[in-house]
C-alpha cells in the first residue's frame, strides 16, 4: 500500500463551521457564481459579513475554490475511464505528482482495497486513452500495474437546486 496522505502540519485545522457558513457552502455548490449580495440576502447576514465569511472559508481551505462542471462529451472529449494503479509502496507523492500532469486526468485518489490508486481520465477517444495508459502511466517506474473501466454513461451528481447536501 501507499504512504498516507498530506504533510501533517503544513495546513491549520479549519475553524468550526456554524449554520449561516453551512448556508453559505449549500448556497455556493449550487451556484458558485453567485455574487456576494445574492449570498448575503439569502443568508441573511450583510455583505461585509457574507464577504469575510466566504473570504475565511477559502483561507482555512474549506472552499478549494470555483470551477465550471463540463460535459466532457460535448468538449471534445468523448472517451472516458477510471484507470486502478498499484504502486511501489510509498511512492504515493511521487505517483502523484505524474498524474496530475497528465493531459485529461481530472480525478486522483489514494485509496484502500485490491489497488492503491484511482484515477479519472478524459480523453479524445479511445485511441487517446490507450496512448494515454500504455505510453504515459505504465511507464511511471512506480506503476506496478493497470486496470481500465470504460465509462458508457455518467450522471453528475454535483449539487443543484433538488440535490440534497451532508452539509446541516
Amino acid at each position: 500500500m501507499a504512504d498516507g496522505g498530506e504533510d501533517a502540519g503544513q495546513v491549520p485545522p479549519a475553524r468550526p463551521l456554524d449554520a449561516i457558513d453551512r448556508r453559505i457552502l449549500r448556497l455556493l455548490q449550487t451556484d458558485g457564481r453567485a455574487s456576494i449580495r445574492s449570498v448575503a440576502d439569502r443568508v441573511h447576514v450583510s455583505r461585509a459579513n457574507a464577504y469575510a465569511r466566504i473570504n475565511r472559508l477559502i483561507d482555512d481551505g474549506v472552499i478549494r475554490g470555483f470551477s465550471a462542471r463540463v460535459d466532457h462529451e460535448r468538449a471534445g472529449q468523448g472517451a472516458s475511464a477510471y484507470i486502478t494503479l498499484k504502486i511501489v509502496q510509498n511512492s504515493w507523492r511521487t505517483v502523484r505528482e505524474q498524474l496530475q500532469a497528465l493531459p485529461g486526468a481530472t480525478h486522483i485518489a489514494l485509496v484502500s482495497g485490491d489497488f492503491d490508486v484511482l484515477l479519472l481520465v478524459h480523453t479524445r477517444d479511445n485511441r487517446s486513452l490507450r496512448e494515454l495508459v500504455l505510453t504515459r502511466i505504465q511507464s511511471i517506474p512506480e506503476v506496478l500495474s493497470t486496470r481500465t473501466l470504460l465509462v458508457f454513461e455518467e450522471t453528475d451528481l454535483a449539487q443543484g437546486p433538488d440535490r440534497p447536501t451532508e452539509l446541516t
